[in-house]
């Protein structure tokens, strides 16, 4: 069994492993105007991983959590927040801060940073946004950057974790748009990229089309409809 992607519309993504482990990344279904009817009630989650604490990146993340019983992955601060929505104890195992790393459903998950904010819905401050590295065994690794703006350290992410497969905001407005997401593609160095957050609200106005002719030789843009998977 290969890795796949599926695209859940806007940053929300449904990660498929070699080992047959599925793992939820800022699960915005319920309110995401381009998630499909038929990705909204999952059937199965082994783990769930969310990089801030917005709205429309934490989405339906406790809910699940709490139905399938899953890990549910985030930075300390948006971690106990999310604990308390769930009424549950904080599990410290669960919560990471940048830099740190756990093993869960089968792969490596590390914590990165991001150029963002990150508060809750409620006003809670959530700590900082974050980015992820998935690394998974028999697959390639994934570098999920989350919300953020290009910022050199991206280099870092690239020398330390070596991604296969970036993927990246480009909606401007709210985060980098295809200007500064080609500038990221080559920092971090990965041959295929996936871009994220576009096409959800007018606000957010970049585009894959005028991404690609931005990227470097030899570079992939993967290019996934709402709902549809893609081999990574």
């Amino acid at each position: 069994m290969a890795t796949s992607l599926t695209w859940l519309g806007h940053a929300a993504f449904r990660l498929d492993t070699p080992a047959g482990r599925r793992i939820y990344v800022d699960p915005f279904l319920t309110g995401n105007p381009s998630c499909p009817a038929s990705e909204l009630e999952p059937e199965r989650i082994d783990a769930i991983l969310v990089t801030h604490g917005h709205g429309d990146h934490v989405g339906d993340a406790a809910r699940l959590a709490q139905a399938f019983a899953c890990p549910l992955i985030a930075q300390v601060e948006l971690r106990g927040w999310l604990a308390r929505q769930m009424r549950s104890g904080d599990d410290m195992s669960q919560a990471l801060n940048k830099g740190g790393g756990v093993e869960v459903a089968g792969i490596r998950v590390t914590l990165t940073h991001a150029n963002h904010s990150s508060s809750t819905d409620d006003g809670t401050y959530a700590g900082e946004s974050c980015g992820f590295v998935l690394e998974i065994p028999d697959g390639p690794t994934v570098y999920v950057a989350g919300d953020t703006n290009v910022f050199g350290d991206m280099a870092l992410i690239g020398r330390i974790y070596r991604p296969d497969v970036a993927v990246l905001p480009i909606g401007d407005h709210f985060t980098m748009g295809p200007r500064e997401a080609a500038v990221a593609a080559e920092l971090v160095g990965a041959r295929r990229i996936v871009p994220s957050h576009y096409g959800t609200f007018p606000l957010l106005t970049g585009t894959p089309e005028a991404l690609r002719p931005l990227l470097g030789d030899g570079v992939e843009l993967l290019v996934p409809a709402p709902g549809e998977t893609v081999p990574l």
